[in-house]
């Protein structure tokens, strides 16, 4: 687990996706850390992090020992153990963390969902969150139509952003890293952490 102790007010849960605790996700909340946020990145799948040529073998081991509802439990008991510790909570999840982070959007003491790239929030469109979410889509992805996912969520009070690039396109050490894209998200996360938070 990542544990950056700021003794802020709000707390940001991470999310990561399959690969588990990599360079990517020690320099995102690294980045979080540094503009004050308390953060906790929890260890989903339980064991050292994959390459990403292990991709494979990565998602066998979410889909045969993790899945999603036992990470959405397992977010609820973090949540339910600092419920009185902060006053703003913000998930943020990336690809199976994004749906996950989507799944909690409806709970209480939510104050704001960030996903990137859930790909698999197709199955879960029926969700109704009950905060304000920002979500990030690929203009590309091998398994589904990304327009026909956002036609019917844009149905819901939410905001969605369609980036250039594909699956991955945040992750500096991915090969499928877009980095105007990234920027782009960024700042886009950083003007939806401002609103929610009413930082400004």
């Amino acid at each position: 687990m990542i544990n950056i102790n700021n003794q802020s007010s709000t707390v940001i849960i991470v999310i990561h996706e399959i690969y588990g605790l990599n360079q990517h996700m020690q320099k995102f909340c690294k980045m979080l850390g540094t503009h004050g946020y308390d953060v906790i990145c929890p260890n989903i799948i339980e064991r050292d992090a994959f390459e990403y040529s292990e991709e494979e073998a990565a998602y066998l081991h979410f889909k045969e020992n993790i899945g999603f509802a036992k990470v959405f439990h397992f977010v609820k008991d973090i949540l339910l153990t600092n419920q009185n510790k902060y006053e703003k909570v913000i998930i943020i999840g990336f690809s199976v963390g994004a749906t996950v982070a989507w799944l909690c959007s409806e709970l209480p003491n939510v104050n704001g969902i960030v996903g990137f790239y859930g790909s698999r929030i197709r199955e879960y469109v029926d969700i109704n969150p009950q905060c304000p979410v920002l979500l990030f889509f690929p203009e590309e992805e091998s398994s589904f139509s990304v327009d026909e996912l956002i036609s019917k969520l844009s149905e819901k009070p939410i905001e969605i952003n369609k980036l250039k690039g594909q699956h991955g396109f945040s992750d500096p050490f991915s090969s499928k890293y877009q980095e105007e894209s990234a920027q782009k998200a960024m700042k886009e996360m950083e003007s939806f952490f401002n609103r929610v938070l009413k930082l400004r």
